[in-house]
């Protein structure tokens, strides 16, 4: 491939003019480079590309070449992790559509520039001009041109839903989630409605070519036949957005019809980002991030399975089976070229199934979870390069699995191996608040003290963080651990300020439900019990509706002794049948969960061994991902069960109240 991509490039050379076609060559070339992994090659031909721009003059077509080239060369040096750089080549392609006054092209680079500084969070001011010149540019077009670019609306929408994600503004980020979920289901009925017009269409065709139809029926069935033509046309009618070209399109992917495209760029960039069900089923995940929060387990459940359907039943069966994508083929027999476009889908379906993992683990559901975790684990052994980045996240749910089922030294050990495997400050810092709350529940004195080891580097850089996800966990754990310290008042204040963040940025009902737990825990130590049972009683109303049984039976042990102090026997009775029959339940799931055939190789204390692909550059095989994993707070922003606690036979003086 190399050789013949070096003979292309000797043959251009000896042709003095041709402006465009050299330009197509160039941009083909690269391509090819781009689909073999060969990013240094790539890059000195579109330096090559770029001088040739730069000495054509100041045409329309030169500076639309330029903007394709900026726009690969930004392409290659994300794969070699060169952000600035990156960013760089993409200002220079905003400029070129600037100065030709093309509104389209420079809202393609503007989202490319938000796409990048996401994916390299270097400031937040840096970031937040990205966004404000992302709206910019967008209320700057007509509303017909917006209308006509869909590929633009989505990746726009998208990339404003992870940053608003990022900084934990769920209120704002709701508009645009709602915006996005419209657009996707107006986009899902006119596609529907074509293919029905097609379908009529087609079978006036075949009524038409019969020999024997009678004149005025032929007649009849032209006339109807001309309509749906022009009905056809006039929702498929061609945009700027969807001039052939013949660049295949911006990330590498290879050609589709249009109809199976959300461009993001005019000729002759032919710019794309995922395919349109990749889309689809990403909206479907961002949907279920926001919901499950919420405890809104139905329409979780609606979108995760709406997504894996759009990404097995369609892309697995077609597209990604002839990309060697099928049963039982492991990542050491893909073609190099396959890697990258199959890294998509796969973090699509882990990210997917992360979430249904984490919602089986809330509603005590611990062999569905089983089967989701195993269902990861098994897609990772298969396509470890590709799903690099998965690791973490599969140490970690390995870790809140064993937590949930009682098993806290298997977890602390999960959630310690989760924050070897990552680079994320963010990652690293939850896995260690995790493993530190399993250390508390384990319950004595040398656990609390590796929990405090734990909880104290976290603490102490909690606000260095974007977002305040890190704080309110480390919060919730400092607050859990100063109580087993006695500092009943010290821990009272801390839950007390990690509650009114969790409340007003995340929305997190299951965290702000053991937050109430444990005030009404404290509330009723330092015998105020009015609060006491004003704050339990709307922990377990919360409980409830996320069928949190741990977390139930946990305040349901609290009311019972609260009764207990207020002498209102008919309450207490009432509340432990109730807490007894919980209790009951989840017994009989834990065992369940302990007697499958899953639970062993999920807890043991055992990393997965994994064979890499050899030969392939890991950053490359990875890169693709980095579109859909943005730091998407998946089931990295719940919060561990710790129903097991006994609250209130607090540890005593065994160790001394070393604070941080």
């Amino acid at each position: 491939m190399n050789d013949g991509c070096s003979r292309q490039q000797l043959l251009l050379k000896s042709i003095p003019s041709c402006f465009e076609l050299k330009c197509r060559a160039y941009s083909l070339l690269s391509q090819c480079y781009h689909l073999v992994g060969a990013i240094p090659p790539q890059k000195q031909l579109l330096y090559k590309g770029l001088d040739l721009t730069n000495s054509a003059g100041h045409e329309l077509s030169v500076k639309l070449w330029s903007c394709n080239f900026n726009s690969q060369l930004a392409n290659a040096l994300i794969i070699e992790g060169d952000y600035q750089n990156s960013i760089s080549a993409l200002e220079s392609g905003y400029v070129f559509s600037a100065e030709i006054c093309y509104p389209e092209l420079q809202m393609f680079f503007a989202t490319s520039i938000l796409h990048v500084h996401l994916m390299q969070w270097y400031d937040d001011n840096s970031v937040e001009q990205a966004v404000n010149k992302c709206d910019e540019v967008w209320e700057s077009m007509e509303p017909e041109k917006r209308q006509q670019c869909v590929g633009l609306l989505f990746y726009n929408e998208l990339l404003h839903i992870f940053y608003r994600l990022r900084i934990c503004d769920y209120k704002n980020a709701a508009q645009h989630l709602d915006k996005l979920d419209a657009a996707m289901k107006a986009d899902l009925q006119q596609t529907q409605y074509i293919e029905d017009l097609t379908k009529e269409m087609n079978a006036l065709n075949q009524s038409l070519s019969r020999s024997d139809l009678h004149y005025k029926d032929r007649l009849a069935l032209t006339g109807k036949h001309a309509q749906l033509q022009e009905q056809l046309r006039s929702i498929t009618r061609p945009t700027s957005m969807s001039k052939e070209s013949l660049e295949p399109g911006h990330f590498g992917n290879v050609r589709r019809t249009s109809r199976d495209k959300l461009e993001l760029a005019p000729y002759p960039i032919d710019g794309e980002w995922l395919p349109k069900s990749a889309v689809y089923a990403l909206v479907d995940l961002m949907v279920v991030i926001f919901s499950r929060p919420k405890g809104l387990f139905k329409e979780c459940s609606k979108r995760i399975l709406s997504g894996m359907l759009t990404i097995q039943e369609i892309f697995l069966a077609e597209e990604l089976v002839k990309l060697g994508i099928a049963d039982g083929v492991r990542e050491v027999s893909l073609q190099h070229s396959a890697i990258w476009m199959a890294g998509v889908y796969l973090m699509l379906i882990m990210q997917l199934l992360e979430n249904k993992v984490a919602i089986e683990l809330t509603r005590s559901e611990f062999v569905e979870a089983q089967e989701a975790l195993v269902q990861m684990k098994n897609w990772f052994l298969r396509f470890p390069t590709i799903l690099q980045a998965c690791e973490s996240m599969i140490e970690m749910l390995r870790g809140q699995y064993a937590h949930y089922v009682g098993c806290y030294h298997e977890a602390t050990f999960h959630y310690i191996e989760a924050a070897k495997l990552t680079e994320s400050k963010s990652i690293q810092a939850m896995c260690q608040v995790y493993a530190a709350v399993s250390y508390i529940c384990i319950g004595d004195a040398e656990s609390s003290t590796l929990a405090l080891d734990l909880i104290g580097p976290v603490y102490s850089m909690m606000d260095s963080f974007v977002g305040v996800r890190e704080k309110t966990s480390v919060l919730f754990a400092y607050g859990l651990l100063l109580m087993k310290q006695h500092d009943l008042q010290e821990a009272r204040n801390r839950l007390a300020k990690g509650l009114q963040l969790t409340h007003n940025h995340l929305g997190n009902l299951q965290l702000v439900a053991q937050y109430l737990t444990i005030l009404g825990s404290l509330a009723l130590a330092l015998h105020d019990t009015v609060q006491a049972r004003e704050i339990l009683r709307s922990s377990l109303t919360l409980a409830k509706k996320l069928y949190d049984i741990p977390t139930q039976i946990w305040v349901l042990s609290v009311l019972t002794t609260l009764y207990q102090e207020l002498g209102e026997k008919g309450n207490e009775m009432e509340n432990a049948e109730y807490q007894c029959k919980k209790a009951d339940d989840l017994q009989r799931r834990l065992v369940d969960a302990h007697s499958s055939i899953h639970h062993i190789e999920l807890i043991d204390k055992v990393r997965l061994e994994i064979q890499q692909l050899k030969g392939v550059d890991i950053k490359r095989a990875g890169s693709i991902s980095l579109g859909v994993d943005l730091d998407i707070p998946g089931s990295i922003g719940a919060s561990v069960s710790t129903s097991s606690l006994k609250l209130m036979d607090i540890d005593s003086g065994r160790r001394g109240k070393r604070k941080i």
